[in-house]
């Protein structure tokens, strides 16, 4: 069942509401196929691997009856379809970790699950996984194992494994995964998706059956990276009363374009014999020259070698030390008394927990802490690490004779991320000549998300032709706009409108950029004001009047709405000359924003330039007139 043709682009976020907006679907025309498909509440779908449990009609009715009243433009995910792993809590549908011995009907739903649904997505069911989160390959399931999207030999990729192939077919928006190894990244390298693995800390995590509890992620499976971007938005800070195993310190939104992007990339990436990978990579890399920031302007990329000897050895740290004691704390009660009903292979990885005593804990952590200040200077030297998501694709085959080792290949760039508190973003780098995706990961430090994803969009604009998912549309313009009231938590922002010298192209749009502004959105103000050109400013301003309520009408005035760190509005109040200040402007859409305003006495003599629609026409009118008297 997939929820749209595949010719059709609103199967993305962006796509759907674009489509509620415009009246061309509803959310119980989205909903009918799910609706009619649906059995009892929870019912196993043994003939679907991808979904161990779906939501009844009636749940399902009852999520549409709660958006009545509601539109795209009061729920940020108003009646987006999504689906959620199935050891990630949804009240009113069994949470089994795919193992159904283990089984548990939760009250409540995971916090980050009612986020969602408090900003109105729709939860469609509960998807297959390695069982107890415990594998990169996604075949540990007594549900069934999941095939890519690409082919029904090669593994899905694991542990979120229906959450990436049920998004990669089109059938829901988005999804929800865990990632505390790699879960959220290989499983999107496998099926051409974006995986998004947020900072640790970042995302609350209640509701959410534990794997290493210090270290799992909530993480999302999209078609696009701005997708991505407005679920984290919703989903992510603290909650109250509960502990904070990774403290996060948010980073700015963005790395200044006007700089080099510095990239780093292992000086001798491993690939396990994989021709075809390690080509892709090279393809890859060779791509980065033609990236432009999020204004199409040109973005130099630098790139730095990284020795990742010590990035592999932390990784390593992950199974083979005591941190595979937390996943058998997580499920202690079950193991001790109904081993039995365990995965072989899963079994014996957890059980490797009582090898481990207190003294190997702290031994492991000392040689972590010990790794990580070899790994700091990196960092210093690049501002994001560039890496295969996988080193190769393995079938159900190879998996089934060495499923330790295969699954050891598959966590060589995504093991350590967690232990050293990293934000990653992976991202559909491709197509091989076998037609099976290709994909990669970049890395940041922590608290980077939106940086990461703003660019992680940059390079999505670099593939326009490279159809989403499985052979879906490609994504359109709309599709990666940056979502103007959705951005990933970053440095608090202050939205500002700007409406002449500051506007793009202009002589003062560096101070601006500067300053790390970001643009929202292009529109105009509500139809109440008045644009004048004052006299005497070098260089040539405008100034913004809102007209009295009971003067005469007044007009609609083109303008420019950017997101500036707050950390950088003193510096920029300051360039600021009288007789403008700041002060609140209401946009078309009856929003305020903060902006520029003008005295009254500053208007005096002032010529009102209202007609033109904004400081664009006037000064090309200025233009046009100013070479016809120099030809006359």
């Amino acid at each position: 069942m997939t929820m749209t043709s595949k010719a059709d682009s609103n199967f993305t976020i962006a796509g759907l509401l674009a489509a509620y907006r415009e009246g061309r679907t509803t959310p119980a025309e989205v909903l009918a196929p799910f609706i009619a498909a649906a059995g009892q509440a929870g019912a196993i779908a043994p003939a679907d691997p991808v979904f161990i449990s779906r939501a009844s009609e009636a749940q399902l009715r009852e999520q549409l009856a709660r958006l009545q009243g509601q539109s795209p433009d009061t729920l940020p995910l108003f009646g987006i379809p999504f689906a959620v792993k199935d050891n990630i809590d949804v009240a009113g549908l069994p949470t089994t970790a795919a193992c159904p011995a283990f089984s548990f009907n939760p009250e409540r739903s995971a916090t980050v699950v009612q986020r969602l649904l408090d900003a109105g997505a729709i939860v469609v069911g509960k998807t297959n996984l390695d069982q107890f989160a415990t594998g990169l390959v996604g075949a540990r399931s007594p549900y069934g194992a999941p095939s890519s999207a690409f082919s029904a030999e090669h593994v899905s990729g694991g542990s979120s494994s229906g959450s990436a192939v049920a998004v990669a077919r089109g059938e829901v928006c988005f999804s929800l995964g865990t990632d505390t190894a790699g879960s959220g990244r290989v499983p999107a390298g496998f099926n051409n998706l974006v995986g998004l693995k947020p900072t640790p800390g970042l995302a609350p995590t209640t509701g959410v059956l534990p794997a290493c509890l210090t270290l799992d992620c909530v993480s999302i499976f999209a078609l696009t990276a701005p997708d991505a971007a407005r679920v984290l938005a919703v989903m992510e800070g603290a909650e109250a009363g509960t502990p904070v195993f990774n403290p996060v310190t948010l980073q700015p939104p963005r790395w200044p374009s006007q700089k080099a992007l510095r990239v780093g990339v292992p000086t001798a990436p491993e690939f396990f014999g994989d021709e075809a990978y390690a080509y892709a990579f090279e393809q890859a890399k060779a791509l980065w020259s033609s990236l432009k920031d999020a204004e199409g302007r040109p973005w130099p990329v630098e790139f730095v070698p990284v020795d990742m000897t010590p990035f592999l050895a932390i990784a390593r740290l992950l199974y083979e030390g005591p941190w595979v004691a937390e996943r058998y704390a997580a499920i202690r009660g079950f193991i001790e008394k109904q081993a039995d009903e365990m995965n072989p292979v899963v079994r014996g990885i957890v059980e490797q927990a009582r090898q481990h005593d207190a003294a190997h804990a702290f031994d492991a952590l000392y040689r972590m802490k010990t790794l990580a200040a070899q790994t700091a200077p990196v960092w210093q030297g690049i501002d994001l690490l560039l890496v295969p998501t996988a080193p190769t694709h393995p079938t159900h085959a190879a998996v089934a004779a060495d499923p330790v080792g295969r699954n050891a290949q598959l966590g060589s760039y995504t093991n350590f991320v967690n232990l050293l508190g990293l934000a990653a973003l992976a991202l559909p780098a491709g197509l091989l000549p076998s037609g099976m995706p290709f994909g990669i990961t970049l890395i940041a430090p922590g608290g980077r998300d939106a940086a990461l994803a703003d660019v992680g969009t940059c390079w999505q604009r670099l593939l326009p032709s490279l159809p989403l998912g499985h052979h879906l549309a490609a994504a359109t313009e709309a599709d990666l706009a940056w979502p103007a009231k959705a951005t990933p938590a970053a440095e608090p922002e202050l939205l500002l409108a700007v409406v002449g010298a500051h506007l793009q192209g202009m002589p003062l749009h560096t101070q601006l950029t500067e300053r790390r502004a970001r643009l929202v959105q292009a529109t105009t103000t509500a139809p109440h004001y008045t644009l004048h050109a004052l006299p005497g400013t070098v260089p040539p301003k405008p100034g913004l009047a809102r007209v009295a309520p009971d003067a005469d009408p007044g007009h609609a005035i083109a303008l420019e709405v950017y997101a500036l760190p707050i950390s950088t509005v003193g510096s920029f109040l300051a360039l600021i000359p009288p007789p403008l200040g700041l002060g609140s402007v209401e946009l078309a859409d009856g929003s305020w924003v903060k902006g520029f305003i003008c005295e009254p006495a500053g208007l005096q003599g002032a010529d009102d330039i209202s007609h033109f629609g904004g400081w664009r026409a006037y000064m090309a009118d200025r233009l046009k007139n100013s070479t016809a008297q120099k030809a006359a």
